[in-house]
């Protein structure tokens, strides 16, 4: 594997030279006054680009996992409900948690390649007259599959089902590459991690809490000691932390944060959508399809690409690593060996882009699939191409 080529795996993703010279600083005191400004710059940044006006925002040193953790733990009893759909490997792996921790788990069991399906979660909360189910625990972005699913959607659902159970979401491959609007869509907790969209290595899980989620956090009766947010918030309070906390990640968070926020939400968001539909322009051009069922289902943050039938897309993973030094995603769970992923989120640009479809294309072709070489490299130039004319027109 070359460490001079970017990655295109679905997390941990690039990370720019000016946030690795922000996480490479020299040991502080965390107990010192020169950590107060690098704590609250990381959490007023996590507040803008997660949308957070009223809440809290909460930074452990784990990944993903650790934020689902945080969210269950802060939030429910032994022995209650929650509603959760199993649409492909991260939701799955929330929902065994869910289990560990002795939560009863009404799972809504969908093809992976299909999103949260609401209907059903409408009927059943319709159904729940004694609120018995206190959670709905949502995978915004499912990694495995890249297939989004519509929050502000099941928000609404929830709405109209007149239903109060808290409102969980995983948000760990979408915040920060696609829209997300924690107030708006009235998230009790949100969960992502410092490796996807904010760009830096792994090391960090970044939740919110709404007021709402910190009011059940009270009543709350599964254990917690680490992802204790009464310790996180008293310490935080004091500029402090409950224990040793990773100050250059925190460093790093502070600047990629106002990275996102200067470079403004909404032109991060379309240039995400726009390396993204190269992609599947690409994918398009070889003949083959996104395992996303739909194009309202199509993720901005990573593709998850069907090969044909009998052949394993885990070669062309091996492959790619082995013949050309680049890093893309396998399949995962239910369809392992029948999807490879290209992770399109954080540093990336259009020429990074073009980089991986050219290095998939070979390996295609390497591996005698019936790929014409250079067919989905020409059809993203022509996407970006177009982007970028249009970007100029608006310009000028």
């Amino acid at each position: 594997m070359s460490l001079q080529n970017p990655v295109f795996i679905p997390g941990p993703t690039n990370i720019p030279e000016a946030i690795r010279k922000a996480c490479d600083m020299p040991t502080m005191d965390h107990r010192s006054p020169a950590f107060a400004p690098i704590l609250q710059a990381a959490l007023a940044g996590c507040r803008g680009v997660m949308k957070v006006a009223h809440g809290e925002i909460f930074i452990f040193p784990a990944t993903g996992t650790g934020g689902w953790e945080t969210a269950i733990s802060n939030t429910l009893s032994a022995g209650d409900t929650v509603l959760a759909a199993r649409n492909g490997m991260f939701s799955d792996r929330w929902i065994k948690m869910c289990r560990r921790f002795g939560l009863e788990v009404i799972q809504v069991d969908v093809t992976w390649g299909e999103g949260i399906p609401l209907p059903r979660f409408a009927e059943l909360l319709r159904e729940d007259k004694a609120g018995r189910i206190k959670a709905v625990l949502a995978t915004h972005n499912e990694t495995a599959t890249g297939v989004v699913s519509d929050i502000a959607g099941l928000r609404r659902v929830m709405d109209e089902a007149g239903h109060d159970a808290l409102l969980l979401v995983d948000g760990v491959s979408s915040i920060g590459s696609m829209p997300f609007e924690f107030d708006d869509w009235r998230v009790d907790v949100a969960v992502t991690g410092s490796q996807k969209g904010f760009m830096l290595p792994p090391g960090l899980a970044i939740t919110a809490f709404s007021d709402k989620a910190l009011a059940a956090s009270r009543d709350a009766k599964l254990p917690r000691n680490f992802f204790n947010i009464d310790d996180m918030r008293a310490t935080n309070a004091a500029n402090g932390y409950p224990y040793t906390p990773l100050v250059g990640l925190l460093n790093g968070l502070a600047l990629s944060s106002r990275m996102l926020l200067d470079e403004g939400l909404d032109n991060v968001f379309a240039r995400h959508a726009r390396i993204a539909n190269g992609v599947r322009a690409a994918v398009a051009a070889w003949g083959l399809a996104p395992c996303a069922a739909a194009p309202e289902l199509y993720s901005n943050s990573v593709t998850a690409i069907r090969v044909p039938h009998g052949f394993d897309a885990a070669r062309i993973v091996t492959h790619a690593a082995e013949r050309y030094g680049m890093a893309f995603g396998a399949g995962l769970g239910d369809v392992a060996g029948q999807v490879f992923r290209i992770g399109h989120l954080g540093m990336l640009t259009d020429a990074m882009a073009l980089s991986g479809l050219a290095v998939a294309e070979m390996c295609m072709v390497d591996l005698g699939l019936d790929i014409h070489l250079g067919a989905g490299v020409a059809a993203a130039q022509a996407l970006y191409r177009h982007g970028s004319a249009q970007m100029k027109e608006a310009a000028d």
